[in-house]
């Protein structure tokens, strides 16, 4: 398998390059890929089937300068913050293990080295649901996954130092979906390792997770291909940077 070392750069670079990946191993072009990443600046991803207007303070976002990119994973809207928030992405295929036919050991066994990353910093951790990870009762870390032709993309957040004040400002949570996990407000749902008591510099959270990834999949590290990088801006030109696909209805 091959590891991507850290890339920084903006949403719709980020989602690209994901597919990109995701294309290119359909085809035979690549092989199993992990990268981590960082958005820059701070972005919010939402969901493949999402209403931005539903589930997006468009009016914060556009104050705080903060670009809102769909992705075409599912799952909810994702607050990404660039001084708090490394993003993990693995694309394989289904054959690389048996759990992976299963939807929900699936996001198990892709997002294990998160968990082994937060026991390493004797933080209390567990997957909750089909793909949320919790430390002490409270979200961490939550992934979004699709499927193409037998391969899978997975990925998700690992929120070390997220500014949970900018992420309250900038999401809309309904009090319903609040009720049904039983909290009043975001605070009471989300948690960082910051907020457990460690901090964390950006490096030292990519290197944690880099490490765990190794240990948890035969990596080598390696580089996008030329086919990839060429692949990628076409979809930023196609579809990441153009409003149609980012607020569409």
């Amino acid at each position: 398998m091959r590891f991507i070392p850290l890339i920084i750069a903006r949403p719709e670079v980020q989602m690209a390059i994901d597919e990109a990946i995701l294309k290119a191993r359909i085809e035979g072009k690549v092989e199993d890929t992990v990268r981590l990443y960082v958005f820059k600046p701070s972005s919010i991803t939402i969901g493949r089937f999402q209403s931005i207007e539903h589930d997006v303070n468009l009016r914060k976002c556009q104050e705080l300068n903060i670009p809102v990119v769909r992705r075409i994973t599912g799952g909810g809207s994702v607050f990404h913050d660039a001084y708090g928030e490394i993003t993990y992405s693995v694309v394989l295929g289904e054959e690389f293990h048996p759990d992976l036919k299963d939807i929900h050991k699936s996001y198990r066994l892709i997002a294990s080295p998160l968990i082994e990353a937060l026991k390493e910093l004797d933080i209390r951790a567990e997957f909750s649901g089909l793909n949320d990870i919790i430390a002490n009762g409270k979200k961490i870390s939550g992934s979004a996954q699709t499927r193409r032709k037998g391969v899978i993309l997975q990925h998700g957040t690992f929120m070390y130092a997220t500014r949970l004040d900018i992420l309250a400002s900038v999401l809309k949570v309904s009090k319903k979906k609040l009720a049904d996990k039983g909290v009043k407000s975001i605070w009471e749902r989300v948690t960082t390792v910051e907020r457990e008591g460690i901090k964390l510099s950006r490096n030292d959270a990519y290197e944690l997770l880099r490490e765990k990834f190794f240990e948890e999949f035969p990596l080598e590290e390696g580089e996008l291909t030329d086919y990839e990088l060429e692949l990628a801006e076409k979809l930023i030109e196609e579809r990441y940077g153009r409003d149609e696909w980012n607020f569409m209805k």
